[in-house]
């Protein structure tokens, strides 16, 4: 199953960049951003200061990756 690759303008930092993620991904930070009560804008910018030097957009999947595996493991003492 291949996904097709959406590339997407946001403001980072006073300035425009480009983002290229799968749609799957696109949807997972609109969900994450929606439950933050956020902008998707605003959750790239907060990867992009955590990111390090990794590239943005692999920054952006292993975020959402980790997110949602946060959300599916089971609550540690229950």
């Amino acid at each position: 199953m291949t996904e097709a690759v959406v590339k997407r303008s946001v403001m980072i930092a006073g300035h425009r960049t480009s983002v290229s993620l799968e749609q799957p991904f696109w949807d997972a930070l609109r969900e994450i951003a929606d439950m933050r009560d956020m902008s998707v804008a605003s959750l790239i910018a907060e990867v992009d200061t955590a990111r390090g030097d990794s590239n943005l957009s692999s920054a952006i999947r292993v975020f959402a990756l980790e997110h949602f595996r946060r959300a599916a493991s089971p609550v540690s003492g229950e």
